[in-house]
């Protein structure tokens, strides 16, 4: 028999739900087996995770701005991609907008796609958009491969993506029930909203201007359209934990919709922003720590299924002291996990209680549902997680491109010790935290098992379906 490539033992694997010690065979980039920790295998390179750490699934982050093609010097596939894999995170889905151009068309996903091809360093999928202008774009960027759809119920930030108004956005699901895909929807009612351009340096006074009401009226008008088209929605960073009741209700009910929340409303609080820390500015804005309980009851409950880190950042230029006139965005990509896992710590919660929030739950709502999993047949995406390492996150050491972060001074629990794409070590403990300890750039771009036939321009060698 031909020898694997690749051994990696742990007394602490996580596999189909549950801690066991396992060996991972791995061949051509693929799990071709799940031995005994201590299986005799011939095989190029032989692994042994420290008895003191786990070995995971690579994590899938479902909701990610890149901002490539245009906004480079924000955030671009090489910087993001490299976080990702600092982070554990080896499957991420881009959002379709702060690019230039938007991901609002078949023809715009294939400049995004010819943007990240050979640059990314994990593997990467696309959300497509839906805007007012482009509803008769669906089925083109269906058939050319998009994970699905995002649209806002209240104003973007940018012109070139604007909101759905109601008769829109039911539009919009009734087309995704048709196509089989899913509506990831950024849920703000926008009567609820104050225009405003300088608010001062007061968190406060920025949240007041997007209140939780806002969030919870968006999300039963959503709710309502779920209804009427039988279409899967899927509810985008909430932030407001007062919007969970009916959201179980839904769910008991049969409606198929999923939520989302991201580290930062689960782990920090509006009340503890200090003024002019704009780096923890974002839509919908941090709550107080009641609405952060909800959420974290949410996530136990099952009600949560996704927790992602709706990495949006901007050059420090664009932040400033001022929280009316700050871009709003958290770069949090790379530390999305330790984060998580600090949270989860400190209120008592094993680490594998909120493990499917960063793995089968987004690779479930992407549509790539060998993703998040270590499993015969599945890609060779490992991570070896130290649970009790802690360090201070210093934003000028993060791999993304812009050096701010809500996180930065934050002591954090945990530590990525290694990640493997399709079986290639990219990280080791020993690595600088700046550095892949292999750099060249194997990620792959992905067409999700939901989408349509790739066909034209769009179509990329090498995908895969």
């Amino acid at each position: 028999m031909t020898a694997a490539d690749l051994v990696v033992r742990a007394d602490r694997a996580w596999v189909d739900g549950a801690w066991r010690p396992a060996a991972v065979v791995v061949r051509a980039g693929v799990v071709v087996g799940l031995l005994a920790r201590d299986a005799v295998v011939a095989a190029r390179e032989d692994v042994a995770v420290d008895a003191d750490h786990v070995l995971l699934p690579g994590l899938v982050d479902s909701h990610v701005h890149v901002d490539e093609p245009g906004r480079t010097h924000w955030e671009g596939f090489a910087t993001a991609t490299r976080a990702a894999a600092l982070g554990g995170v080896t499957t991420l889905v881009d959002m379709p907008l702060n690019s230039d151009p938007v991901t609002t068309s078949a023809a715009a996903l294939a400049v995004k796609r010819a943007s990240a091809e050979g640059r990314v360093h994990v593997d990467v999928a696309f959300w497509g958009g839906a805007v007012p202008e482009g509803l008769d774009r669906l089925d083109e960027m269906h058939a050319a491969g998009v994970a699905g759809f995002k649209c806002f119920t209240a104003p973007s930030g940018l012109d070139a993506f604007p909101p759905l108004d109601a008769a829109q956005l039911d539009e919009a699901l009734a087309t995704v029930a048709r196509l089989g895909t899913v509506l990831v929807v950024h849920a703000e009612d926008p009567a609820l909203l104050t225009p405003h351009a300088a608010l001062g340096t007061r968190h406060a006074d920025f949240a007041a201007t997007r209140p939780a009401l806002a969030e919870r009226r968006a999300v039963a008008r959503l709710l309502d359209g779920v209804r009427a088209t039988g279409a899967r929605a899927h509810v985008l960073h909430l932030a407001d934990g007062g919007s969970l009741p009916m959201l179980r209700a839904a769910r008991a009910e049969g409606l198929p919709v999923t939520v989302e929340t991201c580290p930062h409303h689960l782990v920090l609080a509006g009340e503890d922003v200090p003024d002019g820390g704009t780096a923890a500015k974002c839509c919908p804005p941090l709550r107080d720590a009641a609405s952060r309980d909800a959420l974290w009851e949410g996530l136990l409950d099952g009600t949560v299924g996704c927790v992602v880190s709706d990495h949006s950042p901007a050059p420090a230029e664009l932040k400033g002291d001022d929280f009316g006139l700050a871009w709003g965005g958290i770069s949090g990509l790379q530390v999305g996990l330790r984060a998580l896992w600090t949270g989860a710590r400190r209120r008592g919660i094993p680490l594998e209680a909120v493990l499917p929030a960063v793995t089968t739950g987004p690779a479930a709502l992407a549509g790539l549902p060998d993703r998040g999993r270590i499993a015969v047949g599945a890609p060779a995406h490992l991570v070896a997680f130290d649970p009790d390492a802690r360090s201070t996150v210093r934003a000028a050491d993060l791999a993304h491109r812009c050096p701010v972060s809500a996180w930065d001074g934050h002591e954090l629990d945990g530590e990525v010790v290694g990640t493997w794409l399709h079986g290639r070590r990219l990280v080791d403990a020993s690595a600088s935290a700046l550095r892949l300890v292999d750099d060249r750039p194997g990620g792959r771009l992905l067409v999700p098992a939901a989408a349509g036939t790739v066909s034209g321009p769009a179509a990329v060698p090498g995908s895969v379906a």
